[in-house]
């Protein structure tokens, strides 16, 4: 079983995996990292050992974690010349906790373990603020034997912490999870958009659908941000594109159609062309708004 006192390897020390490693060192575990900026202050308070390529983490590190932003991210962290595959030997794990193709997740899986190793998918939801607290939602692929081993790295990093199934399997429970979340959102926004055109106080609409059947919490957050108008990203629409193109593409190759994700996604589009893609993924009412030339803040026109 994992323990404390482990050496950890983490690459990609962004938004989110700063605060992940930095958790991870306060649990009690070495830290190798490799960035290609300056290490956040968060994780240099941990004193790492910076290593100058990845593969000299993987062969540094007991367990290499990875935290980045695409699916061809990881690929070349993996298995690029200085990459993490290169360094690793028999006995070793890697949990990539970036959200990325399920498709390729089998790839990448299969030819860390015809290495010898472990390879476990274990994409995260949460946000920042669930990655600072250690409260992060953990959805991981792969064997029993291996989640056993690292599922005390995991209680380090979050709280509800499910082994979805096999490699994979991770990745694809987040990208249901990325579809649910979408589809609410605009659900929300058009309620809310419809209420305020109507003549009703948005905010008091709120208030009011939260004590019923359609309370959530996109509801509770979000529709807040609508409301006031505060679109700096918790998380970001360029990134929740990235995360509907995967669940489109995978659904177009096992032949499933998802119409409401296609709809969600052109709304998302629609706000990029407007200089959105960095806001945060509830401004997606803004594509509704333009559509209706009417802010949720505005006064209808008597």
């Amino acid at each position: 079983m994992a323990t404390s006192g482990q050496k950890i390897g983490f690459i990609g020390l962004g938004i989110m995996g700063a605060p992940m490693a930095a958790n991870l060192a306060k649990a009690g575990h070495t830290l190798f990292v490799r960035t290609r900026s300056k290490v956040p202050a968060v994780v240099a308070e941990a004193k790492p050992t910076i290593c100058k390529t990845n593969k000299e983490v993987a062969a540094a590190a007991d367990v290499v974690i990875l935290m980045l932003p695409d699916t061809p991210d990881v690929a070349a962290v993996l298995f690029d010349d200085d990459g993490v595959a290169a360094g690793l030997s028999k006995g070793k794990t890697v949990i990539d906790m970036s959200s990325i193709s399920p498709i390729s997740t089998k790839e990448f899986a299969k030819r860390i373990q015809d290495l010898g190793c472990e390879y476990l998918d274990a994409p995260v939801s949460g946000g920042e603020v669930g990655a600072r607290n250690a409260t992060l939602s953990i959805m991981v692929g792969g064997s029993e034997t291996a989640f056993a081993q690292v599922k005390p790295l995991f209680e380090a990093l979050g709280k509800n912490i499910t082994r979805v199934g096999e490699a994979g399997d991770g990745q694809t429970a987040k990208v249901a999870n990325q579809i649910i979340v979408a589809l609410n959102i605009e659900a929300v926004a058009e309620a809310l958009l419809f209420a305020a055109k109507a003549g009703a106080d948005p905010a008091k609409v709120r208030q009011a659908l939260m004590g019923g059947f359609a309370s959530s919490k996109i509801l509770e957050v979000h529709a807040e941000r609508m409301i006031n108008r505060t679109f700096d990203p918790g998380f970001r629409i360029e990134l929740h594109q990235k995360d509907l193109n995967l669940a489109l593409s995978s659904a177009r190759a096992i032949g499933v159609s998802l119409p409401n994700t296609a709809t969600a996604q052109e709304l998302f589009n629609s706000c990029s062309a407007h200089g959105g893609k960095g806001w945060d993924h509830s401004g997606m009412v803004r594509a509704l708004e333009t559509m209706a030339d009417f802010q949720i803040g505005d006064k209808p026109k008597s």
